[in-house]
């Protein structure tokens, strides 16, 4: 199953379910002490929809996602954070273009997710539109 990211009547594809788990679970993993503690905003977007008026907060914590992401080599990836012993279907075998995990979360359409995230939450705020993780 995909999931993708939609505003209005744009969906921007994202990827598996597991991989979109995986940001998460890395995000709570490395830079939260309990999941949704310092990033409450954009965890709640994991839930699956996050209204217009908590976009522009959802963008300042994803900012400093992607500036702490970059202090952290692409092997600190958490794929699930319930099971830690779980490891991505590539294993370490990752383009040498990945040098953090800044730049490691790329979507299935080759684009990079924190970017994606960050243009549907950008859309979310000036359409005044919900933000809604879909399953298709």
């Amino acid at each position: 199953m995909t999931v993708g990211i939609k505003v209005g009547s744009i969906t921007d594809e994202i990827g598996t379910g597991d991989f979109f788990h995986s940001f998460y679970s890395t995000v709570s993993g490395r830079l939260e002490g309990r999941w949704g503690e310092r990033f409450p905003s954009l965890m709640h977007l994991y839930e699956g929809k996050l209204p217009c008026d908590q976009a522009p907060v959802a963008l300042a914590e994803l900012a400093d996602i992607r500036s702490e992401f970059a202090a952290f080599s692409p092997d600190r990836v958490i794929w699930d954070i319930e099971d830690r012993a779980k490891v991505p279907p590539w294993g370490n075998e990752i383009s040498a273009d990945i040098t953090s995990l800044a730049n490691y979360f790329v979507t299935s359409t080759g684009r990079d997710l924190i970017d994606v995230l960050q243009e549907a939450l950008e859309a979310s705020r000036d359409e005044r539109k919900v933000a809604e993780i879909v399953r298709y």
